[in-house]
């Protein structure tokens, strides 16, 4: 069998290099490159055709979670592996939505990283135990408790201070709209106002806690 042909993507330096390491001693994985955003991904899997992609969700430019959306558009047979430190449930909704095979934690032990990535090249689908934990919980939470992604990225927007209108234009829809997601998560998560839909939103986890 070829090996397996791995593009690592992060904006850590010292991250990414350890994680290069390690792979790149498997005899059966080829790290055939490394990025640093996810702009800088999407060129380099359009000239080096990994079979797997190693992918970071926060970075400049363009985060994770974009990238691998565009990816699964635009080259569906390359498989994205999320090696991420955040575990909210606004993190791994998104990139699983966008169409990631896995979803690890840089807790991982590096022998579990080089076999998952060997499980998302068959194509199989890999999660960290806190992560699987987590989708579970979410799938036998009744819906009405069950923020959508898109009504979690408005109130990312609101727990960065910023204005209805500020929001929509990040986000790229209306004023209006963005009022209409609020509401349904303040009835969602049972509170009345903005700073409170916040504060339950990271207690539960669907938001990461300020200054992570």
């Amino acid at each position: 069998m070829s090996a397996i042909r791995v593009l690592v993507v992060d904006d850590h330096p010292v991250v990414r290099g350890g994680v290069v390491g390690w792979l790149a001693a498997q005899p059966d994985i080829d790290v055939v490159g490394e990025a640093g955003d996810g702009l800088e991904a999407l060129a380099m899997v359009a000239s080096l055709t990994p079979d797997v992609v190693l992918m970071d969700l926060r970075m400049p430019r363009m985060d994770g979670a974009t990238a691998t959306g565009r990816l699964a558009a635009d080259h569906p047979a390359v498989r994205v592996l999320v090696l991420t430190t955040y575990d909210t449930d606004a993190d791994i909704v998104r990139a699983v939505e966008a169409g990631a095979t896995g979803y690890l934690l840089k807790d991982t032990p590096l022998p579990q990283l080089a076999d998952a990535v060997r499980a998302a090249a068959r194509g199989e689908t890999v999660l960290a135990p806190p992560v699987a934990a987590r989708l579970v919980s979410r799938m036998r939470a009744p819906a009405a408790d069950a923020p959508t992604a898109r009504e979690l990225e408005v109130l990312a927007g609101v727990a960065r201070g910023l204005t209805n209108a500020e929001i929509g234009r990040d986000l790229f829809i209306g004023e209006a709209t963005v009022k209409t997601h609020l509401l349904r998560v303040f009835a969602k998560l049972g509170v009345d106002d903005r700073t409170r839909a916040v504060l339950v939103a990271v207690e539960r986890g669907l938001l990461p806690s300020p200054g992570r």
